[in-house]
Formats: structure tokens, C-alpha cells, sequence
């Protein structure tokens, strides 16, 4: 052993393992690429509640991944150590929207292919994703459902009340029907004719009826 070898540091021979170009090159990319992923995901957001922070994490997240696999290439050995590390990582954020699934993905998947070297794929491709997820989320159902709550006094009311709705509406379909001594409850899906919701009006003021409730319905929650 040389006095040479005595301070020469596997550590620091590594540091050259990838150029300081390739690591500015692609952690640029992601971060682009991310930005276009944070902004299609607020144009087609439809929850209830947005949140900014998900969508600095869509950012965050293709960077990261970039790092990661960027590392990972450098190293064989390297790579199954960090398969180990990350394999104890859980995470217990609750996903709200379905949508927001494909995002995550869309963004590890980016950073994966933007570290691989396959600069083409990800920027095609995230742009036709992003056009396709453009497209179809913002596309609006010629017809939107509605829920039509009706509290009525007695089977006659009730009955008039049905007759009424199911000759406004396109569609009228109970969902549900309560039955009380004195009261009558119904939960109706409705599809309207047009945009009007003057049916409401009419039935609050029908005898019998004492209250009519119409809500916007989309499969998630009922109301």
C-alpha cells in the first residue's frame, strides 16, 4: 500500500460517476415536465376541494424520481441497496379522486424515462397525455343527473307529485322511498329536459308537498 492509497476515498471516485450536465440536464427536464403535469392537473381538477400542495408534490415527485434513477443507473450495486431502502417507505395519504392515481403515475413514470435518457418519449408523450386528459376530463355529459328530494303529506300528494316530475323530466327513477304516519320522503334521479330547474318552485307550492330539494348528483355522494 502506497501513502497515495492510504488517503484515496472510494466516496469521492464516485462523484464523477454522472457529469454535472447530464444531472442539470435532466433535473431541468423534470422540473418542466412536472410543471406541465401540476398545470393539466389544475385545468382538469373536478373534486370538491382543491389542493395546491398535491400539485407542487407532481412536481416534486418527477424530480425526485429523476434523482433516484439517475442514481440507481450509475450503480449496480447502488440500485439494490436503494430497492431495499425504498421498500420500507409507506405511505398513508388518502388518494380523494380516482383521477389523481393516474397523476401520481404520470409523474413517476416521467421521471423514470426522462432519467433513462429517453428525453423524446417523455416529452411526447407526456404532452399527448396531457391532451388526452384535456379532452376527457373537461367533457361534460349532454344530460346531468340530479337527486329530487320530496316530502310529501299523503299517498294522494305523492301520487300527483310523481305525475308532475315525470312529465317535466326526461327520466325519473326512485331511489329511495321513505314511509311515515303523516309523511311521505322520496329520493329521485332525475335527468332534466334543459338547464331550468323551475320544477322545484312548482312542486314546493303543489298541496301536500312541503318541501322539494333538488341536488346536483354525480355517483359520488347523495345528498
Amino acid at each position: 500500500m502506497t501513502f497515495q492509497d492510504i488517503f484515496k476515498s472510494s466516496f469521492l471516485e464516485k462523484i464523477s460517476s454522472v457529469s454535472i450536465l447530464d444531472m442539470a440536464l435532466a433535473l431541468a427536464l423534470a422540473f418542466g415536465t412536472g410543471m406541465f403535469i401540476f398545470l393539466v392537473y389544475k385545468k382538469t381538477f373536478a373534486g370538491v376541494m382543491y389542493s395546491s400542495s398535491f400539485g407542487v408534490s407532481l412536481v416534486a415527485m418527477t424530480m425526485i424520481t429523476t434523482l433516484v434513477i439517475l442514481a440507481v443507473t450509475s450503480n449496480v450495486v447502488l440500485s439494490l441497496g436503494m430497492v431495499g431502502a425504498l421498500s420500507i417507505v409507506r405511505f398513508r395519504a388518502a388518494i380523494k379522486e380516482p383521477l389523481d392515481i393516474a397523476f401520481l403515475f404520470w409523474a413517476i413514470g416521467a421521471g423514470i424515462v426522462l432519467a433513462a435518457g429517453l428525453i423524446p418519449l417523455a416529452v411526447f408523450g407526456s404532452v399527448i397525455i396531457g391532451v388526452v386528459l384535456l379532452v376527457f376530463a373537461n367533457t361534460k355529459p349532454h344530460m346531468n343527473p340530479y337527486i329530487l328530494v320530496l316530502h310529501c303529506q299523503d299517498h294522494e300528494s305523492e301520487r300527483q307529485a310523481m305525475g308532475f316530475v315525470q312529465r317535466q323530466v326526461k327520466r325519473c327513477v326512485v331511489k329511495s322511498k321513505t314511509a311515515q304516519k303523516g309523511s311521505v320522503e322520496l329520493n329521485l334521479e332525475v335527468r332534466m329536459k334543459d338547464s331550468g330547474t323551475e320544477l322545484v318552485n312548482i312542486l314546493s307550492e303543489m298541496n301536500g308537498v312541503e318541501h322539494a330539494v333538488l341536488v346536483s348528483y354525480n355517483g359520488d355522494y347523495m345528498s
